[in-house]
């Protein structure tokens, strides 16, 4: 009876508890609403100032920069980078196209909520959302969202982006299978030696009662040390091939430049890059340096380039999750 009774005393107070938890998120609705409201369209706002200003780069300026970031840094961003090369044959453009669709839809609401929050229908002297609660608030907006958004655009964009993103995807979980593989191989190799010759050991100091763990925790030291060497291997693959794939960029925009300034460095610049080999000869020195350069800063990006590069790293992560979510949804 008292069990009961408890148990029935327990579910109360954790309805109770919820109602509450449910009443404050409804109270935080509005002024986050607020801040996403104030927030957005200075993003796409500064994120297309930035677009004009690479716009305006010479094209040879912007594939010169383009070039050096994958060559100096390939190998800290793998997935990051890998990404953008399966979205370039996979359609980087729609995917342009598709976000800028959605960015113009967002701020066409944005505007139309601004002119809604000016609204005062019963000229009361208050503008009507300030006298509503943050339901019939939320319900407001949400509805001046359905009525204003154009859906078969955002549709367009939204299949588009998905479009692409599967192809990425598919990419990169091979990738990510690869590496996964190789990690398990080498946590298997350094498990045989460590059961029989560490093992042992370890098991006459703990206690007997404990040594049921002592393989167990070996085992997850081998793993973590085989995802270690293979991801750093990963690295290593990642960083070779972007500073190859970054040098010719670098070397081609080079060239072109030194083309379009009518700079012939006593007749080693030809008119075309097709008929010369200064370009790759370079391309090779470049690649060489770039890769050199990762691999002395160990994948780890000094103070204040970690500043700088901050959105590559976030960038990184980013599709990190989104894959292994993308994974595990699909398992």
């Amino acid at each position: 009876m008292t069990t009961e009774t408890d148990e029935k005393q327990k579910a109360d107070n954790a309805a109770k508890n919820a109602a509450e938890i449910a009443e404050k998120l409804q109270g935080l609705a509005k002024p986050i609403l607020e801040a996403i409201v104030f927030a957005i369209p200075l993003i796409i706002k500064y994120g297309r100032v930035v677009r004009v200003y690479i716009d305006k780069l010479p094209a040879n300026a912007f594939n010169f920069l383009v070039g050096f970031i994958f060559c100096f840094f390939g190998g800290l961003y793998p997935v990051l980078f890998a990404a953008i090369q399966a979205a370039e044959y996979g359609g980087r453009k729609a995917v342009m196209n598709a976000m800028r669709d959605i960015a113009d839809e967002i701020l066409k609401i944005i505007d139309e909520s601004k002119k809604d929050d000016k609204v005062d229908a019963d000229g009361d002297g208050k503008a009507d959302v300030d006298e509503l609660a943050t339901k019939e608030f939320v319900q407001r907006k949400f509805l001046l969202v359905m009525k204003k958004m154009d859906p078969h655009k955002v549709d367009n964009a939204i299949s588009n982006i998905y479009q692409v993103w599967l192809a990425v995807a598919a990419v990169l979980t091979i990738e990510f299978a690869r590496a996964i593989s190789l990690a398990l191989a080498i946590a298997e190799f350094i498990k045989q030696p460590t059961n029989r010759y560490i093992a042992p050991i370890i098991k006459k100091v703990v206690p007997d009662e404990y040594d049921k763990w002592v393989p167990i925790i070996l085992g997850w030291i081998a793993k973590s040390i085989g995802m270690s060497i293979a991801f750093y291997i990963q690295s290593v693959r990642s960083a070779f091939a972007s500073a190859l794939i970054g040098g010719l960029m670098m070397s081609r925009a080079a060239y072109q430049a030194l083309i379009d300034h009518k700079i012939d460095l006593g007749g080693l610049i030809k008119d075309s890059h097709g008929e010369t080999m200064v370009d790759e000869v370079l391309s090779y020195a470049l690649a060489a340096i770039g890769f050199t350069f990762q691999l002395m800063i160990g994948f780890k990006l000094p103070f204040p380039l970690n500043l700088v590069l901050f959105p590559f790293e976030f960038g990184e992560w980013s599709v990190r999750w989104l894959v292994t979510s993308s994974t595990t949804i699909a398992k």
